[in-house]
């Protein structure tokens, strides 16, 4: 560990001491979708190799809710999140051996169980921004991922895999497209969040089947041929959605 980051983390501790609870952190996967890419926000400590997952920790008389989204929200500026909690995550020693050059007495080298989040946001409404501790805050195209510190890989498995999941039971896509989209954007998101190629003709039955979308009078310009349609999604028809679920599968 870098000394400048040994200082800041020092000088940080009583603070923390004061101001959070202790043993309880919170670590989030923050996707965004941009150029047909499935993406995800990580965070480098000042110095450091390995990248993580943005996180924080719960203030005193905080909701553990309310403390995901304000981590989210300083992290990213955004205040429109689709947000899920979908594990804990508890092992031995999982972040405590990072920290093992400083003092048994710093907060951040007590041992934490960590609440994850998985967060979908509009990759072009955000300002991602570095924190005290952090030199880089970047995002990374799942196809192409970076190896993550402390357990930070089990963590955005168990967020992908939770993803891939919901898409049986719950719309996705409201926090992650532009306001209008073509059919074809919205199942790429689909086939790259799936891994997997979908049926055109079957994907556009079954989300028109869903009466969440509403079809615009209006066509996507510069195509030689058939221009695609535009959509965007029912706002009423898709909270709904996620209140009630689907009883479908991919």
């Amino acid at each position: 560990m870098k000394e400048e980051l040994k200082k800041k983390l020092l000088a940080s501790s009583k603070e923390y001491v004061d101001l959070y609870l202790p043993h309880i952190s919170i670590d989030c996967v923050i996707f965004g979708f941009h150029n047909d890419c499935l993406k995800v926000l990580l965070v480098r400590l000042d110095g450091e190799k390995n990248w993580l997952l943005p996180g924080g920790f719960v203030e005193k008389g905080e909701d553990i809710f309310n403390a995901a989204h304000r981590i989210l929200m300083h992290r990213t500026g955004a205040s429109n999140i689709f947000l899920t909690q979908f594990k804990t995550y508890g092992a031995i020693r999982r972040s405590e051996d990072f920290f093992s050059e400083m003092p048994d007495d710093l907060f951040h080298k007590k041992r934490f169980v960590t609440i994850g989040y998985y967060a979908l946001i509009d990759f072009t409404s955000l300002d991602p921004t570095i924190d005290t501790f952090s030199d880089a805050c970047l995002w990374h195209n799942i196809e192409k991922f970076p190896k993550l510190g402390m357990d930070h890989q089990d963590i955005y498995k168990g967020a992908i895999m939770q993803l891939r999941r919901d898409l049986n039971y719950v719309p996705i896509g409201y926090n992650l497209l532009p306001e209008k989209f073509t059919m074809p954007q919205l199942q790429r998101l689909y086939e790259v969040i799936l891994d997997k190629k979908l049926n055109r003709g079957n994907f556009y039955r079954r989300m028109m089947r869903y009466n969440i979308l509403i079809k615009l009078n209006e066509k996507v310009t510069g195509f030689a041929h058939t221009s695609p349609n535009l959509y965007k999604f029912d706002p009423q028809q898709y909270q709904k959605a996620l209140e009630n679920g689907f009883q479908d599968s991919w």
